[in-house]
């Protein structure tokens, strides 16, 4: 008698490495037991990362805040976390993202209806949102991505925008200077607003 491979029980974590897509998440994402997470995915290759701490929480909260009247007066739509599809095995979980216009009860958010994702990065995923991500939205044409750094005492904005195929820096600020810009939309702050009450 011919021995037998013993069977594992089906485990999306292993079973689907390297083949998540869009479709694929919808149907096994979240997954049962896991703490809250984050999940995002780059070439059909889940990424899991923790929720951020008080700090990037706070500065959130701030920032929607900060931006939303503007962005509102220029027809544009502030979110929070929301899946944006980067591509047929890829999508993102920016921190907050611009939307060219509101969208209504929508789960996946397509590139092309993306103004401006807002990554906050941490320790933890500093790699990710400074290098991986930004260059994984100009690869699909979104015109601009913000990237905030909350460090002990201070705090980095740097607004890139896209240009021949690339982000260069459009403006940037620290704690105790002016965010000023006229593009996407028109706004200015102070950085430090950013930070958690002392």
């Amino acid at each position: 008698m011919a021995a037998t491979a013993p069977e594992h029980p089906f485990d999306p974590l292993i079973d689907l490495d390297g083949l998540w897509t869009v479709e694929l998440a919808h149907r096994y994402l979240p997954i049962d037991g896991m703490p809250p997470t984050r999940y995002e995915a780059a070439a059909g290759r889940l990424r899991m990362s923790p929720r951020e701490g008080s700090a990037n929480s706070w500065a959130t909260a701030t920032l929607i805040a900060v931006l939303h009247p503007h962005a509102h007066a220029a027809g544009h739509a502030v979110y929070s976390a929301l899946n944006v599809r980067t591509g047929l095995s890829g999508w993102i979980e920016p921190d907050l993202v611009i939307l060219h216009r509101h969208v209504r009860q929508q789960t996946w958010i397509e590139a092309e209806q993306v103004l401006c994702p807002i990554g906050i990065s941490s320790p933890s995923s500093y790699h990710r949102d400074r290098i991986d991500k930004p260059e994984i939205c100009a690869g699909v044409g979104i015109p601009y991505y913000m990237h905030v750094e909350i460090r002990t005492d201070d705090v980095l904005i740097e607004l890139l925008r896209l240009a021949e195929g690339k982000y260069v820096r459009h403006a940037h600020a620290l704690a105790g200077q002016t965010l000023e810009t006229t593009e996407p939309f028109a706004f200015s702050f102070d950085p430090a607003e950013l930070l958690e009450p002392r």
